[in-house]
């Protein structure tokens, strides 16, 4: 296994990775929507942490020598179902490959951002 690790993406928060290489499939952490340069959160409505959230795992992506057209799997958590649309509006811009994916509202997500983005992507 290999650990994955970016400046480019938000540092962990908890003792995890932000993403393992095990055999020829990336599993990425949950990322949220903190701007890596500062460790703020980027603050705005759904569209603008979806934005930032799904760059986040691009970063990832890109330190794995992948990209999105490599994801296979998503799970997309949100504050709120309510923000089901615009969500979906930022997420097929990147995910165009259009990978299986679950997406579900949760009663509160770390720093109480309104979206949190895990992928697995395939590398071989």
């Amino acid at each position: 296994m290999k650990v994955i690790s970016t400046p480019k993406a938000p540092a962990a928060i908890g003792p995890y990775s932000q993403g393992i290489i095990a055999g020829d499939t990336l599993y990425a952490s949950g990322q949220i929507p903190i701007i890596p340069e500062t460790g703020e959160l980027m603050t705005g409505d759904i569209t603008a942490q979806a934005e930032q959230a799904i760059k986040n795992v691009g970063a990832i992506l890109e330190a794995a020598d992948a990209d999105y057209t490599k994801v296979v799997k998503t799970t997309c958590f949100l504050a709120d179902m309510a923000d089901f649309a615009a969500f979906n509006a930022v997420y097929e811009k990147y995910f165009t490959g259009k990978p299986a994916r679950s997406c579900v509202a949760v009663k509160t997500l770390p720093k109480n951002v309104l979206c949190e983005v895990e992928v697995i992507a395939y590398l071989g």
